[in-house]
């Protein structure tokens, strides 16, 4: 079997390269021409655009896995951002996958987002696979849009198409929000959530995402499947802070803010967003991926949790 793998020099493309590679497999990765290449068989593009020539990169390929994406950024400088995300995410996806499937491609598998089912659920009542997309910002309608692209084309052509959506993926090199909270925890700085323990998030390490990637690409019952990812094991914010300070070897300094308090304080100050992703819920039932695939996450939190925090010890 010969895989494509997209987005190779990216957080979840790099860990799926090391798997794949560390296994064995017959792989060809491809990078940004602006990006490092890695070493072996890899090819560069210079763009996931809808006018991108993939002849040289699908030639020969069994099995697609496409973790390449403009990624959701917190301050987008984009006058139209739906439109940035539109041209990469689904004009370059489909583009993409079109040339895949006449190449002769057989499986491709799509890593999505969880934001395509939305943006936060009441605690004990998770998203499933079945649920309609209810995508609230420019990303999570991208990867809506590609996901229905991609079945359309999987009609047509016969080319088995596998999507995962994962939550906020976190493990040895991540950034953004999470890589905010092991550097609060690290430095010991006060943080005042020590009241929210009632809300619930998903989410998953890289090594359980990667895991299930690789048993997608030839689990059979894994054909055309839409597929939810987690760790197994749902955390409230207080709880996360406090497992983080434990992989760190050092302790959560959490003050009691009453949860009330910091809403209106977030709305006030115009972070209503900060205040839902760190005090709202957002949990995804992986029963469907679990009992499908007979998969289960083989990393714990705490595991995953402390070789995230490798990076700041």
């Amino acid at each position: 079997m010969k895989l494509l793998l997209t987005g190779a020099s990216g957080f979840v493309g790099g860990a799926v390269l090391a798997a794949l590679q560390s296994r064995g497999m017959s792989v060809r990765s491809v990078f940004r021409s602006d990006a490092p290449v890695a070493e072996g068989d890899a090819v560069t593009v210079s763009s996931l655009a809808a006018d991108t020539d993939w002849s040289v990169a699908v030639s020969n390929i069994d099995v697609v896995i496409h973790c390449a994406a403009r990624v959701h950024v917190m301050h987008d400088v984009e006058v139209d951002p739906l439109m940035a995300f539109r041209a990469v995410n689904v004009d370059g996806t489909l583009n993409f996958a079109r040339q895949s499937a006449f190449a002769g491609v057989k499986r491709f598998v799509f890593v999505s987002t969880v934001k395509v089912n939305g943006e936060g659920t009441q605690p004990g009542i998770p998203y499933t696979a079945q649920d309609a997309p209810a995508p609230e910002d420019a990303y999570g309608v991208s990867k809506a849009e590609a996901e229905a692209g991609l079945r359309l084309l999987s009609d047509e052509t016969g080319m088995e198409v596998v999507i995962i959506r994962p939550p906020l993926v976190y493990g040895p090199g991540v950034k953004g929000n999470f890589s905010s909270l092991l550097r609060w925890v690290a430095r010991g700085l006060p943080l005042p959530l020590g009241s929210a323990t009632t809300n619930r998030r998903s989410l998953v390490s890289l090594d359980n995402l990667v895991d299930l990637i690789l048993t997608c690409v030839d689990h059979p019952m894994a054909a055309n499947q839409t597929l939810l990812v987690s760790d197994g094991e749902d955390l409230s914010t207080a709880d996360l802070l406090r497992r983080i300070g434990k992989a760190l070897n050092r302790p959560a300094r959490l003050i009691p803010v009453p949860v009330s308090i910091l809403i209106i304080a977030s709305r006030l100050l115009g972070k209503s967003s900060i205040a839902q992703r760190l005090l709202g819920s957002l949990q995804v039932d992986i029963s469907k991926t679990c009992t499908l695939l007979n998969w289960k996450p083989p990393v714990s939190v705490d595991e995953g949790l402390r070789r995230a925090a490798q990076q700041r010890l």
